[in-house]
């Protein structure tokens, strides 16, 4: 497990803290893991937009245009229900 080291941490804030870890009936350091935990579960990923990523990524190399593609008209579907 890894740990950190908050410096400058206000005083105000460290009272606060060490109150609410009494009220729960924990050492700062669990209450301060439990705040932590819990502000970072209820945050929700940034959907992306795949689309404006790859444009965004390739946006450098210029753009290219295509000739447009000739179409035929589309076919009639198959009826299944038609017999042989």
């Amino acid at each position: 497990m890894a740990s950190i080291t908050i410096r400058k941490l206000d005083d105000t804030f460290k009272a606060r803290l060490r109150v609410r870890a009494a009220k729960n009936g924990r050492s700062m350091e669990d209450e301060a893991r439990d705040i932590l935990r819990n502000s970072l579960n209820r945050e929700k990923p940034t959907p992306v937009n795949i689309a404006a990523t790859i444009r965004a990524r390739v946006k450098a190399f210029g753009g290219i245009n295509l000739p447009p593609t000739a179409r035929e008209p589309m076919r009639q579907p198959i009826d299944f229900a038609r017999r042989l």
